[in-house]
């Protein structure tokens, strides 16, 4: 048995994409006789929308896919995150950062010209102490980053298999006091017992960093399943611009739940084009090992 979850952010309507990436989820956890949980990633907005909370709830029970309860939000647990970054503050894993976005761009790009993008280059880590004090003479707002222990992990992913990533120094608090994501969601996953990560394929980069934030916390490594995105026809990724690419949009073309969760489903291979199943019907029929690796491109006009 492997509990799974769904974390979506409340920021619009769930899209096709995240709807496939909800049913694999939901499948892995199902097919194992394990907990699906919805965790709400709201760190970035407090004031939740909860318009579109309440709406993503509604698509998932509209196509089936049941959770236990009780759904969380992230904006409601930030004693946690300060009790992991006090941890790692303690063993002396953390320093301040004030550089900006754009200093971090073109660092990387003079010294680091192969890291991927995105990519620390460990600049206030090197600082003087009088570089330092000037820096916070300047009064510019100050975020925590983690002093990482290694420079790549290794893990198997269910879809892509051996992954070998970047690991280096991530932020765990925002220069705004908000905890950051990747500390957020590896304390989150290990205090909802989760031990199955499945997510789009746009956060795999980022599995190595959050499995070593595990591991310097002491918890639980859980497994990883990164699910291929879905593509509009322009190949590049679901958007509104795409046309009907939401669920209340597909009613609106005429389309039920149940059609748009069986375009999902043979999208992944499981029945037929046209063939319509219960998520539940789904469950006997759901092999990981078959899945699809490479994007799923749809014209949402001709789905």
């Amino acid at each position: 048995m492997a509990d799974g979850r769904f974390a979506p952010s409340p920021t619009g309507e769930l899209h096709l994409g995240n709807l496939r990436t909800a049913l694999v989820a939901w499948l892995f956890a199902r097919s194992q006789r394990s907990r699906f949980l919805v965790r709400i990633e709201d760190l970035d907005d407090r004031v939740a929308n909860r318009r579109y909370e309440e709406g993503q709830l509604a698509d998932l029970a509209a196509t089936g896919l049941t959770w236990d309860p009780p759904v969380v939000r992230q904006s409601e647990r930030f004693d946690l995150y300060h009790d992991a970054i006090a941890t790692l503050a303690a063993a002396g894993l953390t320093y301040e950062c004030t550089c900006t976005r754009r200093e971090i761009r073109e660092a990387a790009s003079a010294s680091h010209g192969d890291a991927p993008e995105g990519a620390y280059p460990g600049t206030c880590l090197r600082l003087t102490a009088k570089e330092r004090a000037e820096r916070s003479a300047s009064g510019r707002p100050a975020a925590l980053r983690l002093r990482a222990q290694v420079e790549s992990e290794v893990f198997v992913d269910r879809i892509h298999g051996p992954y070998d990533g970047l690991v280096d120094d991530v932020v765990l608090r925002r220069n705004d006091g908000v905890p950051a994501y990747n500390l957020a969601v590896v304390v989150d996953d290990a205090a909802q017992r989760i031990e199955e990560v499945v997510r789009g394929d746009d956060l795999l980069s980022s599995t190595p960093r959050q499995l070593h934030l595990a591991d310097l916390l002491g918890l639980a490594r859980p497994a990883h399943a990164h699910v291929p995105l879905v593509l509009g026809p322009d190949g590049e990724r679901m958007a509104k611009r795409h046309g009907a690419v939401t669920l209340s949009d597909r009613r609106a073309a005429g389309d039920t739940p149940a059609q748009v969760l069986s375009a999902l489903a043979a999208s992944l291979g499981l029945v037929e084009p046209g063939e319509l199943r219960t998520a539940a019907e789904l469950v006997s029929r759901f092999d990981p090992t078959t899945l699809p690796t490479d994007p799923w491109l749809v014209d949402p006009g001709q789905l």
